[in-house]
Protein backbone atom coordinates (compact mmCIF):
# COMPACT_ATOMS: atom_id res chain seq x y z
CA UNK A 1 0.00 0.00 0.00
CA UNK A 2 1.19 3.34 -0.79
CA UNK A 3 2.12 5.42 2.13
CA UNK A 4 1.37 9.27 1.24
CA UNK A 5 3.62 11.05 3.73
CA UNK A 6 6.44 8.67 2.45
CA UNK A 7 5.25 10.09 -1.07
CA UNK A 8 4.89 13.63 -0.29
CA UNK A 9 8.49 13.96 1.41
CA UNK A 10 10.02 12.12 -1.81
CA UNK A 11 8.28 15.09 -3.59
CA UNK A 12 9.83 17.25 -1.68
CA UNK A 13 7.55 18.51 1.56
CA UNK A 14 9.22 21.47 3.53
CA UNK A 15 9.89 19.26 6.88
CA UNK A 16 12.52 19.83 9.19
CA UNK A 17 13.19 17.37 12.05
CA UNK A 18 14.64 19.48 14.78
CA UNK A 19 16.45 17.07 16.26
CA UNK A 20 18.75 17.02 12.99
CA UNK A 21 19.12 20.92 13.18
CA UNK A 22 23.38 21.57 13.06
CA UNK A 23 23.02 25.00 14.38
CA UNK A 24 20.20 27.63 15.31
CA UNK A 25 17.94 28.63 12.79
CA UNK A 26 15.70 32.17 12.61
CA UNK A 27 12.47 31.66 10.14
CA UNK A 28 10.42 34.22 8.81
CA UNK A 29 6.74 33.48 7.41
CA UNK A 30 3.18 34.93 7.29
CA UNK A 31 1.98 32.67 10.03
CA UNK A 32 3.55 30.24 12.54
CA UNK A 33 1.37 28.05 13.85
CA UNK A 34 1.81 25.57 17.15
CA UNK A 35 0.12 22.44 16.86
CA UNK A 36 -0.70 20.05 13.91
CA UNK A 37 -3.93 18.71 15.26
CA UNK A 38 -8.09 19.22 14.74
CA UNK A 39 -7.09 23.09 15.19
CA UNK A 40 -4.07 23.31 13.48
CA UNK A 41 -3.76 21.46 10.67
CA UNK A 42 -7.94 22.67 9.49
CA UNK A 43 -6.05 26.58 10.37
CA UNK A 44 -2.90 25.21 7.44
CA UNK A 45 -4.86 24.38 5.25
CA UNK A 46 -7.47 27.42 4.72
CA UNK A 47 -4.05 30.14 5.27
CA UNK A 48 -2.22 28.29 3.01
CA UNK A 49 -4.68 27.94 0.46
CA UNK A 50 -5.28 31.88 1.12
CA UNK A 51 -1.59 32.06 -0.50
CA UNK A 52 -0.12 32.55 3.15
CA UNK A 53 3.33 31.78 4.19
CA UNK A 54 2.37 28.88 7.04
CA UNK A 55 4.71 27.40 9.20
CA UNK A 56 3.89 24.36 11.41
CA UNK A 57 5.32 23.72 14.57
CA UNK A 58 5.27 20.00 16.18
CA UNK A 59 6.65 18.23 19.50
CA UNK A 60 6.08 15.16 18.38
CA UNK A 61 7.20 13.21 15.58
CA UNK A 62 5.95 12.58 11.89
CA UNK A 63 5.11 9.35 11.42
CA UNK A 64 2.76 7.66 8.83
CA UNK A 65 0.87 4.30 8.12
CA UNK A 66 4.54 2.68 7.10
CA UNK A 67 4.80 3.30 11.02
CA UNK A 68 1.82 2.26 12.20
CA UNK A 69 2.40 -1.68 13.22
CA UNK A 70 -1.06 -2.04 15.38
CA UNK A 71 1.46 -2.61 18.29
CA UNK A 72 0.51 -0.92 21.34
CA UNK A 73 4.71 -1.10 22.44
CA UNK A 74 5.57 1.15 19.33
CA UNK A 75 2.25 3.61 19.27
CA UNK A 76 2.11 4.50 23.11
CA UNK A 77 5.45 6.20 22.75
CA UNK A 78 5.81 7.60 19.60
CA UNK A 79 2.66 8.67 19.63
CA UNK A 80 0.96 9.99 22.50
CA UNK A 81 1.66 12.41 25.52
CA UNK A 82 3.95 10.72 28.26
CA UNK A 83 3.35 7.76 26.56
CA UNK A 84 0.03 7.67 27.08
CA UNK A 85 0.06 7.71 30.67
CA UNK A 86 -0.45 11.21 31.28
CA UNK A 87 -1.67 12.44 34.39
CA UNK A 88 -3.73 15.19 36.69
CA UNK A 89 -1.52 16.62 38.81
CA UNK A 90 -2.89 14.06 41.75
CA UNK A 91 -2.30 11.36 39.62
CA UNK A 92 -6.03 10.47 39.85
CA UNK A 93 -7.77 10.97 36.02
CA UNK A 94 -5.33 9.45 32.85
CA UNK A 95 -5.62 11.67 30.23
CA UNK A 96 -4.90 10.25 26.79
CA UNK A 97 -3.18 13.16 24.11
CA UNK A 98 -1.76 12.66 20.99
CA UNK A 99 1.89 14.09 20.53
CA UNK A 100 2.72 13.66 16.88
CA UNK A 101 1.74 14.86 13.53
CA UNK A 102 -2.12 14.68 13.27
CA UNK A 103 -2.27 15.34 16.88
CA UNK A 104 -5.11 13.28 18.66
CA UNK A 105 -6.80 12.85 15.63
CA UNK A 106 -4.26 10.46 14.39
CA UNK A 107 -4.85 8.38 17.50
CA UNK A 108 -8.60 9.22 17.75
CA UNK A 109 -11.15 6.66 17.77
CA UNK A 110 -12.78 8.70 14.83
CA UNK A 111 -16.41 9.49 16.91
CA UNK A 112 -17.54 12.60 15.26
CA UNK A 113 -20.41 14.88 16.75
CA UNK A 114 -21.40 18.03 15.95
CA UNK A 115 -22.04 20.46 19.38
CA UNK A 116 -25.15 19.95 20.70
CA UNK A 117 -27.67 22.54 20.75
CA UNK A 118 -27.81 23.01 24.58
CA UNK A 119 -24.39 24.16 24.93
CA UNK A 120 -24.73 26.70 22.05
CA UNK A 121 -27.27 27.98 24.46
CA UNK A 122 -25.61 27.57 27.12
CA UNK A 123 -22.52 29.08 25.54
CA UNK A 124 -24.77 32.59 24.51
CA UNK A 125 -26.56 32.64 27.94
CA UNK A 126 -23.37 32.63 30.10
CA UNK A 127 -20.53 33.98 28.41
CA UNK A 128 -22.08 36.16 25.81
CA UNK A 129 -21.32 34.34 22.26
CA UNK A 130 -24.63 35.24 20.18
CA UNK A 131 -22.60 34.92 17.09
CA UNK A 132 -22.60 31.07 17.78
CA UNK A 133 -25.65 29.05 17.05
CA UNK A 134 -26.62 25.60 15.83
CA UNK A 135 -27.95 27.86 12.98
CA UNK A 136 -24.44 30.09 12.67
CA UNK A 137 -22.11 26.95 12.67
CA UNK A 138 -24.38 24.52 10.63
CA UNK A 139 -23.00 25.67 6.99
CA UNK A 140 -19.12 24.85 8.53
CA UNK A 141 -19.74 21.44 10.22
CA UNK A 142 -21.06 20.66 6.63
CA UNK A 143 -18.55 21.95 5.15
CA UNK A 144 -15.78 19.92 7.49
CA UNK A 145 -18.01 16.77 7.43
CA UNK A 146 -17.41 16.83 3.45
CA UNK A 147 -14.28 17.53 3.18
CA UNK A 148 -13.30 14.73 5.78
CA UNK A 149 -15.59 12.19 5.19
CA UNK A 150 -17.71 11.93 8.24
CA UNK A 151 -20.30 9.61 7.58
CA UNK A 152 -22.51 6.99 9.13
CA UNK A 153 -21.48 3.95 9.79
CA UNK A 154 -23.13 1.62 8.34
CA UNK A 155 -21.10 -1.73 8.93
CA UNK A 156 -23.01 -4.12 11.91
CA UNK A 157 -21.47 -3.12 15.83
CA UNK A 158 -18.54 -5.34 16.69
CA UNK A 159 -19.68 -7.54 20.05
CA UNK A 160 -18.66 -5.00 22.52
CA UNK A 161 -20.67 -2.24 20.76
CA UNK A 162 -23.76 -4.68 20.73
CA UNK A 163 -23.62 -5.29 24.12
CA UNK A 164 -24.79 -1.58 24.34
CA UNK A 165 -27.53 -1.93 21.53
CA UNK A 166 -28.91 -5.11 23.41
CA UNK A 167 -29.00 -4.01 27.00
CA UNK A 168 -29.94 -0.57 26.41
CA UNK A 169 -32.83 -1.66 23.79
CA UNK A 170 -34.32 -4.09 26.34
CA UNK A 171 -34.37 -1.51 29.23
CA UNK A 172 -36.06 0.89 26.29
CA UNK A 173 -33.05 2.96 26.09
CA UNK A 174 -32.72 4.83 23.11
CA UNK A 175 -29.12 4.36 21.13
CA UNK A 176 -28.02 5.58 17.51
CA UNK A 177 -25.29 4.98 15.25
CA UNK A 178 -21.93 7.19 15.99
CA UNK A 179 -20.80 9.01 12.40
CA UNK A 180 -17.27 8.44 11.79
CA UNK A 181 -14.40 9.96 9.50
CA UNK A 182 -13.02 6.96 7.65
CA UNK A 183 -12.79 5.99 3.80
CA UNK A 184 -12.87 3.09 3.26
CA UNK A 185 -12.26 1.44 6.98
CA UNK A 186 -11.12 -1.78 6.73
CA UNK A 187 -12.87 -2.29 10.63
CA UNK A 188 -9.43 -3.36 12.18
CA UNK A 189 -10.24 -1.62 15.62
CA UNK A 190 -6.65 -0.40 15.65
CA UNK A 191 -7.34 2.77 15.15
CA UNK A 192 -6.00 4.39 18.65
CA UNK A 193 -2.40 3.12 17.37
CA UNK A 194 -2.45 5.01 14.20
CA UNK A 195 -4.47 3.93 10.58
CA UNK A 196 -2.76 1.16 9.07
CA UNK A 197 -4.64 1.70 5.71
CA UNK A 198 -4.85 5.33 5.63
CA UNK A 199 -8.45 5.13 5.96
CA UNK A 200 -8.82 7.56 9.07
CA UNK A 201 -9.07 10.71 7.47
CA UNK A 202 -6.62 12.77 10.15
CA UNK A 203 -4.86 15.92 9.60
CA UNK A 204 -2.14 13.81 8.92
CA UNK A 205 -3.61 12.23 6.16
CA UNK A 206 -5.75 15.58 5.04
CA UNK A 207 -5.54 19.28 5.97
CA UNK A 208 -1.45 18.63 6.70
CA UNK A 209 -0.80 17.04 3.34
CA UNK A 210 -2.71 20.05 1.45
CA UNK A 211 -0.80 22.91 3.26
CA UNK A 212 2.71 21.10 2.62
CA UNK A 213 1.78 20.73 -1.21
CA UNK A 214 1.53 24.25 -1.39
CA UNK A 215 4.35 24.75 0.29
CA UNK A 216 4.03 25.33 3.74
CA UNK A 217 7.10 23.92 6.27
CA UNK A 218 6.45 21.64 9.17
CA UNK A 219 9.35 21.86 11.94
CA UNK A 220 8.76 18.02 13.96
CA UNK A 221 10.41 17.51 17.31
CA UNK A 222 10.31 21.27 18.11
CA UNK A 223 8.96 22.67 21.17
CA UNK A 224 7.46 26.01 21.17
CA UNK A 225 8.42 27.65 24.31
CA UNK A 226 8.00 31.17 24.63
CA UNK A 227 6.16 34.05 22.67
CA UNK A 228 7.83 37.45 22.49
CA UNK A 229 5.71 40.23 22.47
CA UNK A 230 5.67 43.87 22.46
CA UNK A 231 2.61 46.26 23.71
CA UNK A 232 -0.51 45.01 21.83
CA UNK A 233 1.39 42.49 19.41
CA UNK A 234 3.29 39.33 19.28
CA UNK A 235 6.87 39.95 17.38
CA UNK A 236 8.31 36.12 17.41
CA UNK A 237 8.16 32.90 19.01
CA UNK A 238 11.05 31.01 20.54
CA UNK A 239 11.04 27.36 20.03
CA UNK A 240 13.92 24.56 21.34
CA UNK A 241 14.70 21.55 19.19
CA UNK A 242 14.18 18.09 21.02
CA UNK A 243 16.49 15.14 20.74
CA UNK A 244 15.40 12.32 18.35
CA UNK A 245 13.43 11.32 22.20
CA UNK A 246 11.15 13.69 21.48
CA UNK A 247 11.82 14.65 25.23
CA UNK A 248 15.63 16.36 26.21
CA UNK A 249 16.77 19.38 24.58
CA UNK A 250 18.92 19.13 21.51
CA UNK A 251 20.99 22.19 22.04
CA UNK A 252 19.77 24.23 19.07
CA UNK A 253 16.81 27.11 19.08
CA UNK A 254 14.55 28.34 16.30
CA UNK A 255 13.25 31.65 16.62
CA UNK A 256 9.98 32.58 14.13
CA UNK A 257 8.55 35.93 13.04
CA UNK A 258 5.30 36.53 11.28
CA UNK A 259 2.23 38.58 10.54
CA UNK A 260 0.33 36.62 12.93
CA UNK A 261 0.74 33.53 15.68
CA UNK A 262 -1.93 30.32 15.66
CA UNK A 263 -1.70 28.48 19.37
CA UNK A 264 -3.27 25.47 18.41
CA UNK A 265 -1.13 23.03 20.87
CA UNK A 266 -4.52 21.81 22.65
CA UNK A 267 -6.44 22.26 25.83
CA UNK A 268 -3.73 21.92 28.14
CA UNK A 269 -0.49 22.99 25.79
CA UNK A 270 -2.03 26.26 24.22
CA UNK A 271 -2.63 27.52 28.06
CA UNK A 272 0.49 26.58 29.19
CA UNK A 273 2.95 28.23 25.91
CA UNK A 274 0.50 31.45 26.76
CA UNK A 275 1.60 31.31 30.56
CA UNK A 276 5.14 30.55 29.75
CA UNK A 277 5.31 33.48 27.61
CA UNK A 278 3.70 36.24 30.46
CA UNK A 279 1.02 36.83 27.44
CA UNK A 280 -1.35 39.87 29.50
CA UNK A 281 -4.36 37.90 31.50
CA UNK A 282 -5.04 41.17 33.55
CA UNK A 283 -8.19 38.93 34.77
CA UNK A 284 -6.35 35.84 35.74
CA UNK A 285 -8.28 33.32 33.61
CA UNK A 286 -6.10 31.80 31.87
CA UNK A 287 -5.47 28.04 32.29
CA UNK A 288 -8.58 28.29 34.33
CA UNK A 289 -11.69 26.61 33.90
CA UNK A 290 -9.44 23.71 31.87
CA UNK A 291 -12.35 21.12 31.50
CA UNK A 292 -12.28 16.78 30.98
CA UNK A 293 -14.96 14.61 30.33
CA UNK A 294 -14.81 13.02 33.44
CA UNK A 295 -15.18 9.06 32.36
CA UNK A 296 -15.92 6.04 34.50
CA UNK A 297 -16.07 2.82 33.09
CA UNK A 298 -17.94 -0.26 34.12
CA UNK A 299 -16.19 -3.66 33.12
CA UNK A 300 -18.72 -6.98 32.00
CA UNK A 301 -17.87 -10.51 31.22
CA UNK A 302 -20.23 -12.10 28.56
CA UNK A 303 -21.00 -15.75 27.95
CA UNK A 304 -19.69 -15.60 24.22
CA UNK A 305 -16.29 -14.14 22.99
CA UNK A 306 -16.41 -10.56 22.96
CA UNK A 307 -13.10 -9.51 21.30
CA UNK A 308 -13.37 -5.93 22.01
CA UNK A 309 -10.01 -4.89 20.19
CA UNK A 310 -11.61 -6.12 16.70
CA UNK A 311 -13.70 -3.71 14.38
CA UNK A 312 -14.88 0.20 14.70
CA UNK A 313 -13.97 0.86 18.24
CA UNK A 314 -17.19 3.24 18.70
CA UNK A 315 -19.93 2.65 16.76
CA UNK A 316 -23.14 3.40 19.26
CA UNK A 317 -23.61 5.83 22.22
CA UNK A 318 -26.51 6.95 23.92
CA UNK A 319 -27.23 10.21 24.91
CA UNK A 320 -30.44 9.44 27.45
CA UNK A 321 -28.68 10.49 30.47
CA UNK A 322 -27.53 13.67 29.10
CA UNK A 323 -31.46 14.53 29.14
CA UNK A 324 -32.62 13.78 32.55
CA UNK A 325 -32.09 16.91 34.35
CA UNK A 326 -31.26 20.70 33.23
CA UNK A 327 -28.21 21.25 31.93
CA UNK A 328 -26.81 23.55 34.42
CA UNK A 329 -28.40 20.74 37.22
CA UNK A 330 -26.70 17.31 38.22
CA UNK A 331 -24.06 15.95 35.60
CA UNK A 332 -25.44 14.38 32.62
CA UNK A 333 -23.34 11.80 30.57
CA UNK A 334 -23.25 10.28 27.46
CA UNK A 335 -22.53 6.23 27.15
CA UNK A 336 -20.07 4.80 24.47
CA UNK A 337 -18.08 1.66 24.15
CA UNK A 338 -14.07 1.65 24.23
CA UNK A 339 -11.83 -1.02 22.35
CA UNK A 340 -10.12 -2.52 24.41
CA UNK A 341 -6.21 -3.86 23.99
CA UNK A 342 -4.17 -5.61 26.29
CA UNK A 343 -1.85 -2.87 27.81
CA UNK A 344 -4.81 -0.64 27.68
CA UNK A 345 -7.20 -2.89 29.66
CA UNK A 346 -4.48 -3.96 31.92
CA UNK A 347 -3.27 -0.38 33.26
CA UNK A 348 -6.58 0.63 33.35
CA UNK A 349 -7.92 -2.32 35.63
CA UNK A 350 -8.75 -2.47 38.54
CA UNK A 351 -6.45 -4.73 40.84
CA UNK A 352 -3.01 -6.44 41.41
CA UNK A 353 -1.27 -9.91 41.45
CA UNK A 354 -3.74 -13.07 41.12
CA UNK A 355 -7.19 -11.04 41.10
CA UNK A 356 -5.20 -9.08 38.57
CA UNK A 357 -4.60 -11.98 36.30
CA UNK A 358 -7.82 -14.15 36.92
CA UNK A 359 -9.17 -10.91 35.15
CA UNK A 360 -6.94 -10.36 32.15
CA UNK A 361 -7.50 -14.16 31.59
CA UNK A 362 -10.88 -13.68 30.73
CA UNK A 363 -9.84 -10.73 28.03
CA UNK A 364 -11.41 -12.10 25.12
CA UNK A 365 -15.00 -11.91 27.28
CA UNK A 366 -15.33 -8.56 28.16
CA UNK A 367 -17.45 -5.89 27.46
CA UNK A 368 -16.65 -2.67 28.73
CA UNK A 369 -19.04 0.64 29.04
CA UNK A 370 -17.64 4.05 29.30
CA UNK A 371 -19.78 7.16 31.01
CA UNK A 372 -18.48 10.38 29.62
CA UNK A 373 -19.28 13.09 32.38
CA UNK A 374 -20.47 16.83 31.24
CA UNK A 375 -18.74 18.77 33.27
CA UNK A 376 -18.98 22.97 33.59
CA UNK A 377 -22.25 23.59 33.72
CA UNK A 378 -23.37 23.36 37.38
CA UNK A 379 -22.31 26.09 39.33
CA UNK A 380 -20.32 23.47 41.38
CA UNK A 381 -18.08 21.81 38.26
CA UNK A 382 -15.36 24.20 37.80
CA UNK A 383 -13.39 21.92 35.89
CA UNK A 384 -9.39 22.36 36.82
CA UNK A 385 -6.69 24.45 36.31
CA UNK A 386 -3.19 23.70 34.25
CA UNK A 387 -0.29 25.46 35.45
CA UNK A 388 3.44 25.56 35.12
CA UNK A 389 5.68 22.76 36.67
CA UNK A 390 8.96 24.22 38.32
CA UNK A 391 10.20 22.78 34.99
CA UNK A 392 8.25 24.64 32.60
CA UNK A 393 6.16 21.89 31.53
CA UNK A 394 2.17 22.12 32.13
CA UNK A 395 0.30 20.56 34.85
CA UNK A 396 -3.42 20.06 35.02
CA UNK A 397 -5.59 19.77 38.05
CA UNK A 398 -8.40 18.76 38.34
CA UNK A 399 -10.16 18.15 41.60
CA UNK A 400 -13.05 15.82 41.55
CA UNK A 401 -15.70 17.29 43.65
CA UNK A 402 -19.85 15.81 45.24
CA UNK A 403 -20.89 16.80 42.18
CA UNK A 404 -18.90 14.42 39.83
CA UNK A 405 -18.72 11.19 41.99
CA UNK A 406 -22.44 11.64 42.03
CA UNK A 407 -22.52 11.74 38.60
CA UNK A 408 -20.25 8.83 38.57
CA UNK A 409 -22.11 7.00 40.97
CA UNK A 410 -25.76 7.33 38.65
CA UNK A 411 -23.56 6.09 35.75
CA UNK A 412 -21.76 3.43 36.95
CA UNK A 413 -25.31 1.86 37.96
CA UNK A 414 -27.12 2.65 34.20
CA UNK A 415 -23.99 0.86 32.69
CA UNK A 416 -24.24 -1.97 35.42
CA UNK A 417 -28.12 -2.05 34.72
CA UNK A 418 -27.56 -1.95 30.99
CA UNK A 419 -24.32 -5.09 30.82
CA UNK A 420 -26.87 -7.48 32.79
CA UNK A 421 -29.52 -6.59 30.57
CA UNK A 422 -27.49 -7.27 27.83
CA UNK A 423 -26.79 -10.98 29.66
CA UNK A 424 -23.74 -10.16 31.74
CA UNK A 425 -22.54 -13.09 33.97
CA UNK A 426 -20.49 -10.72 35.94
CA UNK A 427 -19.91 -6.96 36.39
CA UNK A 428 -17.66 -4.63 37.71
CA UNK A 429 -17.23 -0.38 38.00
CA UNK A 430 -13.30 -0.49 37.01
CA UNK A 431 -13.03 0.60 41.04
CA UNK A 432 -10.44 -0.84 43.38
CA UNK A 433 -12.94 -2.10 46.57
CA UNK A 434 -15.24 -3.75 43.85
CA UNK A 435 -15.83 -7.46 44.64
CA UNK A 436 -17.91 -7.56 41.36
CA UNK A 437 -21.25 -8.54 41.10
CA UNK A 438 -23.25 -11.36 39.55
CA UNK A 439 -26.96 -9.77 38.71
CA UNK A 440 -28.15 -6.29 38.73
CA UNK A 441 -30.03 -6.73 42.57
CA UNK A 442 -26.61 -7.18 43.88
CA UNK A 443 -24.69 -4.42 41.32
CA UNK A 444 -27.85 -2.08 42.43
CA UNK A 445 -26.97 -2.05 46.07
CA UNK A 446 -23.08 -2.73 46.07
CA UNK A 447 -22.50 0.02 43.80
CA UNK A 448 -24.88 2.60 45.81
CA UNK A 449 -22.69 1.51 48.86
CA UNK A 450 -19.42 2.31 46.66
CA UNK A 451 -16.79 4.54 48.30
CA UNK A 452 -16.42 6.98 45.37
CA UNK A 453 -12.88 8.99 46.04
CA UNK A 454 -9.62 9.77 43.72
CA UNK A 455 -7.52 6.37 43.34
CA UNK A 456 -10.67 4.12 44.22
CA UNK A 457 -12.69 4.62 41.29
CA UNK A 458 -11.14 4.78 38.23
CA UNK A 459 -11.25 7.90 36.21
CA UNK A 460 -9.50 8.47 32.88
CA UNK A 461 -10.63 10.45 29.97
CA UNK A 462 -9.41 11.77 26.38
CA UNK A 463 -10.91 15.19 25.42
CA UNK A 464 -9.54 18.43 27.25
CA UNK A 465 -11.09 21.08 26.26
CA UNK A 466 -11.06 24.86 27.76
CA UNK A 467 -8.32 26.88 29.41
CA UNK A 468 -8.39 29.90 26.60
CA UNK A 469 -12.13 30.22 26.92
CA UNK A 470 -14.15 32.22 24.68
CA UNK A 471 -16.39 35.20 25.52
CA UNK A 472 -17.65 38.76 24.75
CA UNK A 473 -15.38 40.89 27.15
CA UNK A 474 -12.27 40.28 28.54
CA UNK A 475 -13.48 39.87 32.14
CA UNK A 476 -15.14 36.49 31.49
CA UNK A 477 -12.95 34.85 28.70
CA UNK A 478 -9.23 34.74 27.18
CA UNK A 479 -10.31 35.38 23.88
CA UNK A 480 -13.29 36.40 21.79
CA UNK A 481 -15.98 34.40 19.31
CA UNK A 482 -13.10 34.02 16.72
CA UNK A 483 -10.32 33.15 18.56
CA UNK A 484 -8.83 36.20 18.73
CA UNK A 485 -6.65 37.18 21.72
CA UNK A 486 -8.62 40.09 23.69
CA UNK A 487 -4.91 41.83 24.38
CA UNK A 488 -2.86 40.37 21.87
CA UNK A 489 -3.95 41.71 18.08
CA UNK A 490 -2.14 39.13 16.09
CA UNK A 491 -2.44 36.12 18.16
CA UNK A 492 -5.19 33.31 17.99
CA UNK A 493 -6.23 30.62 19.46
CA UNK A 494 -7.78 27.59 17.02
CA UNK A 495 -8.29 24.59 19.42
CA UNK A 496 -10.24 23.18 21.89
CA UNK A 497 -8.90 25.20 24.77
CA UNK A 498 -11.40 28.10 23.56
CA UNK A 499 -14.33 26.21 24.67
CA UNK A 500 -15.84 27.76 27.64
CA UNK A 501 -17.16 24.57 29.16
CA UNK A 502 -17.16 20.66 28.08
CA UNK A 503 -19.03 19.84 25.28
CA UNK A 504 -21.08 16.36 26.54
CA UNK A 505 -19.86 15.10 22.97
CA UNK A 506 -15.92 13.57 21.54
CA UNK A 507 -14.86 17.06 20.60
CA UNK A 508 -12.91 16.62 17.43
CA UNK A 509 -15.21 17.91 14.96
CA UNK A 510 -16.95 21.10 17.07
CA UNK A 511 -12.65 21.50 16.43
CA UNK A 512 -12.72 21.35 13.00
CA UNK A 513 -16.13 23.43 12.37
CA UNK A 514 -15.47 26.41 14.63
CA UNK A 515 -11.63 26.41 13.63
CA UNK A 516 -12.97 26.34 10.08
CA UNK A 517 -14.90 29.46 10.49
CA UNK A 518 -12.50 31.61 12.07
CA UNK A 519 -9.11 29.96 10.12
CA UNK A 520 -11.63 31.83 6.97
CA UNK A 521 -11.63 34.47 8.67
CA UNK A 522 -8.33 34.93 9.30
CA UNK A 523 -7.82 34.34 6.25
CA UNK A 524 -9.62 36.82 4.50
CA UNK A 525 -8.39 39.49 7.11
CA UNK A 526 -4.53 38.25 6.09
CA UNK A 527 -5.18 38.28 2.58
CA UNK A 528 -6.89 41.36 1.73
CA UNK A 529 -9.25 38.93 0.28
CA UNK A 530 -13.29 39.17 1.36
CA UNK A 531 -14.45 36.02 3.92
CA UNK A 532 -15.85 33.19 2.42
CA UNK A 533 -19.87 33.04 2.03
CA UNK A 534 -20.65 29.72 3.13
CA UNK A 535 -24.32 28.93 2.15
Amino acid sequence: MQDPIKTGLANGWKHVDASTLTRSQAVEADVVIVGTGAGGGVTADILSDAGLRVVLIEEGPLRSSSDFRMREADAYPELYQESASRKTADKAVNILQGRCVGGSTTVNWTSSFRTPPEVFDFWQRQFGLRQLSVESMSSWFAVMEHKLWVRSWDTPPNQNNQVLVAGAEKLGIPVAGIKRNVKGCWNLGYCGMGCPTNAKQSMLLTTIPAALNRGATLYTRLRAERLRFTGSRVSALDCMALQPDGIHPAGKRVQLRARHFVVAGGAIGSPALLLRSGIPDPHRLLGKRTFLHPVVISSALMPGRVDAYAGAPQSIYSDHFLHRAPIDGPLGFKLETPPLHPVLYATTLQGFGEAHARLMREFTHVNALLALLRDGFHPESRGGQVRLGSDGLPVLDYPLGDVIWEGARRALLAMAEIQFAAGARWVTPVHETSPGYSSWAEAKKGIAELPLKPFLCRVVSAHVMGGCGMADTPQRGVVDHRGRHFWLGNLSVHDGSVFPTSLGANPQLSIYGLVARNASLLAAELSGRPPPVIP
